[in-house]
């Protein structure tokens, strides 16, 4: 028989799922949201056997961040319903998923250029982005209109519209947070009246609860969680971590030694844009290309395997190859990160 791998055991940094925090989250997701009322972001977990597990929860509609996630969760049996969420003026990238014959693609358009460029590609059905405050894409609500009537004249089906308050989710402020969906959910109410196609599509992981003038919500990090949205006291566990060891030890190590102490998890493996990571227990003083410096309140030993919790899941999934499941301390399956790259 083989022997169990253990968390302890793993080549670090490794990036590391708490199975049962992990499964507790898809379970509170699932009694507040079924069915068709979430449909899950990809781009935060970049995992077909995560997005698999979401599927069997009952949401089976999913939103991709790009033609690549889009690809590989059609080839995983997976494209019911995908929307790739983001424009893309790219004609080889569009006419490979106008190509796709076991997923339905849906694409989103702020523009005449990208809706004549989707039909241009083969492309069939589109959901008009609107800017609701988030300064990234997305037209202006009041011409949603005309470009939908435009996308119709080009053979398009609008199945509706989507707007991201992304802007919003990270309000800590619960009160607030609500104010300001709700400015922006109706904005995309008002460009959902000009378009037509009967989807509203909106919505985060900080909106999750908050969002009801949405009849679709694309809430992503809620699976795996990270700090940022911690701070929100949502209902979600921080069911991932990088697993990194520490190398060196310097003036005692701790904070009452005014010591520290380095692991072996930087830049190349966490997502700052955030903010620093966090180390329980500890303080964090900085993170450098291969290296995480940090003052613990308790002695740590060169060779010790400690847990560091990203700010931004989303990144920092992306610079890893896979994710290795445990229960406690035993590992029990490894996923791959298999919708990486572009």
């Amino acid at each position: 028989m083989l022997a169990r791998v253990k968390v302890q055991d793993l080549r670090t940094p490794a990036l590391v799922v708490d199975i049962d925090d992990f499964d507790r989250n898809i379970d509170v997701m699932r009694a507040a949201h079924p069915g068709p009322r979430l449909r899950p972001h990809v781009k935060a977990h970049k995992t077909t056997e995560i997005a698999r597990r979401q599927a069997a929860a009952g949401h089976l509609d999913f939103t991709c961040a790009t033609p690549r996630e889009v690809i590989g969760m059609a080839a995983a049996g997976l494209g019911g319903d995908l929307l790739l969420a983001n424009e893309v003026v790219d004609p080889e990238r569009l006419e490979a998923l106008a190509a796709l014959t076991d997923a339905r693609v849906t694409i989103a358009v702020d523009s005449e250029v990208t809706i004549d460029t989707a039909a241009r590609a083969g492309l069939r059905e589109v959901l008009v982005d609107v800017n609701v405050g988030l300064p990234r894409c997305g037209c202006d609500p009041e011409d949603a209109g005309r470009l939908a009537d435009h996308a119709r004249a080009r053979g398009l089906t609008v199945r509706g519209v989507m707007g991201y308050e992304g802007h919003i989710v990270g309000v800590e402020d619960r009160a607030l947070r609500s104010a300001e969906t709700e400015k922006s959910m109706q904005l995309l109410l008002r460009a959902s009246e000009l378009a037509g196609g009967g989807i509203v599509s909106a919505g985060g992981t900080g909106t999750w609860d908050i969002n009801v003038w949405a009849n679709e919500i694309q809430a992503g990090s809620y699976v795996l969680m990270d700090n940022a949205y911690a701070h929100l006291d949502l209902p979600f566990k921080r069911a991932m971590h990088v697993s990194a060891t520490v190398v060196s030890v310097s003036k005692g190590g701790t904070v009452s030694s005014g010591g520290w102490a380095v692991a072996d998890c930087g830049l190349k493996a966490l997502g700052m844009d955030h903010g620093d990571p966090v180390i329980d227990g500890a303080i964090v003083w900085s993170v450098n290309d291969e290296h995480v410096i940090f003052s613990p309140e308790e002695p740590v030993a060169i060779g010790e395997r400690i847990k560091v919790w990203p700010s931004h899941i989303d990144p920092t999934v992306a610079y890893h190859e896979r994710m290795q499941v445990a229960r406690g301390d035993e590992v029990v399956e490894t996923w791959e990160v298999d919708l990486r790259g572009w």
